[in-house]
C-alpha cells in the first residue's frame, strides 16, 4: 500500500468515527433539553465534544481531498475500501484494498465491485499499465 494512502485512509475511518461519536453525543444532548422543556448543561462537555466534532470533521476532509486529489476512490470508509483506478490489457479496472489487509492483493472489473475481485496474479502485473504496482 502507498504509505501517503494507506495514512490517509486511516486518518479518514478515525476521524469519520470521533465525528460520528461527538454528532451522536450532540444530538442526544438537544432531543434530552427538548423533551425535558429544558435544562441545565455542562457547556464545558459540550464546547469538548463540539470542539471533537469540528476538528475530526476538518481532518476527515482533508483524508478525503488528499486521497481524492492522489485518484483514490473511497469505496467504504466504515470498512476502510478504496479503489485505484488501473488499466489491465487496455480496460478500465479498479485495483482494490481494505484497510484490514496488509498489501494490495486484489482488483475486479468497474462493474463488478468487491464482489467480483479477484487475485493479482502474473498475469496481470505482467498486463497491467498503472502507476499503483509499481
Amino acid at each position: 500500500m502507498l504509505p501517503f494512502a494507506e495514512r490517509s485512509i486511516r486518518e479518514a475511518v478515525e476521524s469519520r468515527g470521533r465525528a460520528g461519536a461527538a454528532e451522536t453525543w450532540l444530538r442526544s444532548l438537544s432531543q434530552r433539553i427538548m423533551m425535558s422543556g429544558g435544562m441545565a448543561v455542562d457547556t464545558a462537555a459540550v464546547e469538548s465534544w463540539k470542539a471533537q466534532y469540528d476538528s475530526s470533521s476538518k481532518i476527515l476532509k482533508r483524508s478525503m481531498d488528499g486521497l481524492e486529489e492522489a485518484g483514490i476512490q473511497v469505496k467504504d470508509l466504515e470498512v476502510g475500501l478504496v479503489d485505484f483506478p488501473s488499466l489491465y490489457r487496455g480496460a478500465e479496472v479498479c485495483i482494490c484494498w481494505r484497510m484490514d489487509e496488509g498489501d494490495i492483493r486484489y482488483w475486479h472489473g468497474m462493474t463488478e465491485g468487491f464482489g467480483g475481485r479477484k487475485e493479482i496474479d502474473e498475469d496481470f502485473i505482467r498486463n497491467h499499465r498503472g502507476e499503483t504496482l509499481t
